[in-house]
């Protein structure tokens, strides 16, 4: 049975508003200099899709009812919700309390003990999903791997036995810089299996963000690969650790070497040592070790407003619980699913809804090596057909360019195993929405189009599929445990189709512990601007049903292809440049990427601008942080539009790269003659 529009009989009654469900708390007190000031109306969307019938009768929440009140208990009564969620759990010491909360410290299921790795593979063991695939892989060359539940602990307890042996120990921290294979999988639970901290670096990122990551986080040991494949290209994995580790400013003793692409790599005597050769020295057996609950399970950075990455620190029990409920949930993940999530396992959505949601669960995770249009277009929607995948997730800026690329590459395929989809890493815009429901879902797959950050490890705002009615482009309703809230500058929420700050005023399980080594910089990024709240950085609104729409981001931070970019960690690696005397760099509307990045640059005395300098630039800032960091465009200005104080006024540069009409307070300008010559450029341009 298919989903219906509003106009049909399955839709005609509208969801209610959830925000009664909800307690409201005492608002806070505003920072001084603060002004609440209304956003501007926007219209609403009128179309809504119910669940089928057929979905619904199968799901684990059959309706908005039953949502609302599993809601209200998950705040009201914390205690009782999630300890019966997290009974499901395999616990080696019971915890004595759920929750200890003092802003901005959490503490979740204080004095329990548990392992991730055995919770993800051992408890699996003794029951039918032994042999059940864990783990299904396609090489982009086209090669197929599956790892059963009783595979992948074999490899999990080898590779942990061969940490051990290069002394890794019960909180060192790992940085894992590999391609898209299941060893990098096996790597994160071998250190989870070991009480070791796990740092995993997207394998995009140049050889200096790896140096900065590496350092920050005082890492001795290092696992890579020789290469990995993309678009038919051997990316050089070993090389880019090579030259992060050339000068000795760092302390690995170790680089663990997975031979992926056979090419040859420098392999330095004494520090460098192949996966495989290791392997021989150890045996499968690696008893768990028990984990405090709230024992640091990995640091993954993400980008910042200031130049320096955020090591965001995530823990253990609370974190591994809440990848396992919004699988459960969210999902509605089964024994017999084919889940496919298209994320890398260098980013959160690849930690947790790659790797250690579906194995928590017991689900078959599917991974895929490389670029979706390699060898051609179609190579996602052969993935789908050739496996039967049920559950798909990607993101918004691949469906933009499946979209782009033409419907014929995806009709000629069968995609009738899919059973439900969603998306991750930036809002969606309706038409894609309505594209991703038509083309990809056949009409009959709910669509889970999920809120969420690398500081809040899992789902914050997301549809429950069989339960909650969706709206193209509206992430809809807070999950379990999220108190969610759009409020202006003083706390006040906003009122309906308003546009405001999304805050979230209550803990939840998977929530950050802090930034790796800076405390201060934790409390100030977010929980200084509303005291007591967590502030996300984003805009959002707020519909007459409660629905919540995500703005997108507010502060200096870019969301490009789904991957956040700090601003300032750019203009960094401008100004780098021996031509460069300074820099700002902004965000502007990509049909594909969600944002592009504009650099604003200001060419130090005696330097000539051209556009091979432009170039030069782009290729500059690609190679100090990588190839998502790229600028779409360089824009030469002979100065920067700033304040008195010195501060630039990204907002009219904004505005500029947009091609918008210059609007908002310029009193504070140093200099309006500055945004004068910059706005008359563009429109030359």
């Amino acid at each position: 049975m298919s989903q219906k529009s509003k106009s049909s009989k399955a839709a005609k009654s509208k969801p209610k508003s959830a925000a009664k469900a909800a307690a409201k708390p005492a608002k806070p007190a505003a920072k001084a200099g603060k002004s609440a000031k209304a956003a501007k109306k926007v219209p609403a969307e009128s179309r809504v899709f119910a669940p089928s019938a057929e979905f619904v009768k199968s799901s684990r929440i059959q309706s908005l009812d039953q949502y609302r009140r599993m809601h209200a208990q998950s705040l009201k009564d914390p205690e009782k919700f999630f300890g019966r969620e997290a009974a499901e759990l395999q616990w080696r010491k019971p915890y004595r309390r759920v929750l200890d909360w003092k802003c901005p410290d959490a503490k979740w299921f204080v004095g329990g003990q548990l392992n991730v790795s055995e919770n993800c593979l051992d408890r699996h063991l003794a029951g039918p999903r032994r042999n059940k695939a864990a783990l299904i892989w396609e090489g982009e060359p086209g090669e197929k791997r599956v790892l059963t539940y009783q595979q992948l602990h074999r490899e999990v307890c080898r590779f942990a036995n061969v940490l051990k042996r290069h002394k890794v120990k019960k909180g060192d921290r790992v940085v894992i810089y590999m391609p898209m294979v299941p060893e990098a999988a096996v790597a994160m639970l071998a250190c989870t299996r070991i009480g070791a901290m796990h740092s995993v670096i997207f394998g995009g990122f140049s050889a200096e963000s790896i140096k900065d990551r590496v350092l920050d986080c005082d890492a001795a040991v290092i696992i890579t690969s020789d290469g990995g494949y993309r678009r038919g290209a051997v990316v050089p994995l070993k090389k880019n650790v090579d030259d992060a580790l050339k000068g000795g400013e760092t302390k690995v003793r170790s680089v663990i070497v997975l031979k992926r692409t056979g090419q040859e790599v420098h392999m330095e005597e004494g520090r460098d040592v192949w996966w495989h050769r290791e392997l021989e020295y150890v045996d499968a057996v690696c008893p768990a070790v028990a984990m405090d609950s709230e024992a640091p399970l990995f640091i993954l950075y993400t980008s910042g407003s200031t130049g320096k990455p955020k090591g965001i620190l995530h823990t253990t029990a609370g974190y591994l619980l809440h990848a396992q409920m919004t699988c459960k949930y969210v999902f509605d993940l089964r024994e017999e699913d084919v889940y496919w999530c298209t994320a890398d396992v260098g980013w959160v959505t690849g930690h947790s809804y790659l790797v250690y949601g579906p194995l928590a669960l017991g689900a078959t995770s599917l991974m895929y090596e490389g670029a979706p249009n390699w060898p051609e277009n179609d190579r996602f929607w052969r993935i789908i057909e050739d496996y039967g995948v049920t559950v798909f997730y990607t993101a918004p800026t691949a469906i933009r360019a499946f979209m782009k690329w033409g419907d014929e590459w995806l009709t000629k395929h069968d995609l009738s195993s899919l059973r439900l989809l969603g998306t991750v890493g930036e809002p969606i815009n309706p038409e894609a929405w309505m594209w991703y429901h038509r083309l990809v879902g056949g009409s009959r797959c709910p669509i889970v189009d999920t809120w969420w950050q690398t500081e809040t490890g899992g789902h914050m705002i997301t549809p429950i599929p069989g339960a909650v009615p969706t709206k193209p482009g509206s992430a809809t309703l807070p999950f379990f445990g999220v108190d969610a809230a759009v409020v202006d500058d003083l706390g006040k929420e906003v009122g309906k189709d308003e546009q405001g700050k999304l805050v979230i005023r209550k803990p939840w399980p998977s929530m950050l512990r802090g930034i790796w080594g800076d405390k201060d910089r934790y409390q100030k990024t977010y929980w200084s601007d509303f005291k007591g709240w967590y502030f996300a950085g984003d805009g959002a609104r707020r519909d007459k049903d409660g629905y919540f729409w995500i703005i997108g981001r507010i502060d200096d931070v870019l969301n490009v292809a789904g991957h956040r970019l700090g601003t300032a960690e750019v203009e960094s690696a401008l100004v780098s440049h021996p031509a460069v005397a300074e820099s700002a760099v902004v965000g502007r509307p990509d049909e594909l990427k969600g944002q592009g990045v504009v650099c604003f640059v200001t060419v130090k005395e005696g330097v000539k601008t051209s556009k091979e300098l432009a170039d030069e630039l782009k290729r500059h800032v690609r190679k100090v942080i990588g190839p998502v960091a790229t600028p779409d465009e360089v824009r030469f200005a002979a100065a920067l539009p700033k304040t008195r104080s010195g501060k630039i006024m990204r907002r009219l540069l904004k505005q500029i790269a947009s091609g918008e009409a210059l609007k908002g307070d310029t009193t504070t300008l140093e200099d309006v003659n500055v945004v004068a010559a910059l706005a008359a450029a563009s429109a030359e341009d």
